[in-house]
């Protein structure tokens, strides 16, 4: 597969999201753990995943222990696949989501996070999102901490701005390697930290870049201009998004959620899909 630079690694073009195999509509653990025995054998080496990603109150790091438990079972297979995980989103139970960015609060999730993921040190630890009730600088400076006491590898953050990128980056010391943020043809907001990121080499990590789990069905029929050009390429749909986010800059890694083997395999097709310049000008205007 076509690969990317994320900090001090190289990973595959094309990442999994793994929040699909945990929450609402999740597959039984064995479709789950089929899913990801074939993204690694299809090349994909970033899988990301969150504590939070769990249905019942008291599951806390359940997509962590299903992706530790896969990995697990490739054994050397999976050597060289970078976990990234993150902290600062909860799910108390009742469907909701909630956020606490209290520092010591982080440092506990950080460090229950690796034991979940069975791992001495994180590869790849993001602040899920900022919770207004802590002030940005004390909750990134709580992943600066466990960064340099070597809890984490890499530090990222999620659901960021432009703003907060450089004040993120700058309190980690320069050493900001990825934000995740929602992209897709449907939420195109966050284009200017796509653009962002890319201008300073930091990795753009795209969640639900294919709309979401809901919307993703509707790619074809909300979004006509992409299925044209997946036609005229012979691929999916998927494909032509997931392509069209690549070309768009160097630094974009998508990360599609999926929970069955032939969605992920798929995916990962998008990476050998060369779009023209005017296919790449005419789907960013779409």
């Amino acid at each position: 597969m076509q690969q990317r630079t994320l900090g001090d690694r190289t990973v595959g073009a094309i990442g999994l999201g793994g929040m699909p195999m945990s929450i609402e509509g999740r597959p039984d653990e064995a479709r789950s753990l089929a899913t990801i025995h074939a993204t690694v054998e299809a090349g994909v080496t970033l899988i990301d995943t969150a504590d939070a990603y769990h249905l019942e109150a008291g599951e806390t790091g359940h997509n962590e222990r299903l992706i530790a438990k896969a990995l697990r079972q490739l054994g050397s297979a999976a050597a060289d696949v970078l976990v990234a995980t993150k902290g600062g989103h909860l799910r108390p139970g009742d469907g909701t989501w909630t956020q606490d960015g209290d520092p010591a609060y982080l440092k506990r999730a950080a460090k229950a996070s690796a034991a979940a993921l069975g791992v001495e040190a994180i590869g790849l630890y993001q602040f899920h999102r900022p919770d207004p009730r802590v002030p940005y600088a004390d909750s990134v400076g709580a992943i600066r901490d466990l960064l340099d006491e070597g809890v984490i590898r890499m530090a990222g953050i999620s659901n960021a701005t432009v703003a907060q990128i450089d004040e993120a980056n700058a309190i980690l010391g320069g050493r900001l390697v990825s934000v995740q943020n929602q992209f897709s043809p449907r939420f195109r907001s966050s284009q200017a930290e796509l653009e962002h990121c890319g201008r300073l080499g930091i990795a753009f990590l795209p969640w639900s870049p294919l709309g979401g789990i809901a919307n993703a069905p509707e790619l074809a029929g909300r979004h006509a201009a992409f299925q044209r050009v997946a036609d005229a390429h012979g691929v999916s749909v998927y494909q032509a998004v997931l392509a069209w986010e690549l070309a768009l800059s160097p630094t974009v890694v998508p990360i599609p959620g999926a929970s069955r083997p032939e969605s992920i395999t798929d995916s990962v097709g998008a990476a050998d899909v060369k779009l023209s310049e005017d296919e790449i000008a005419a789907l960013s205007a779409a």
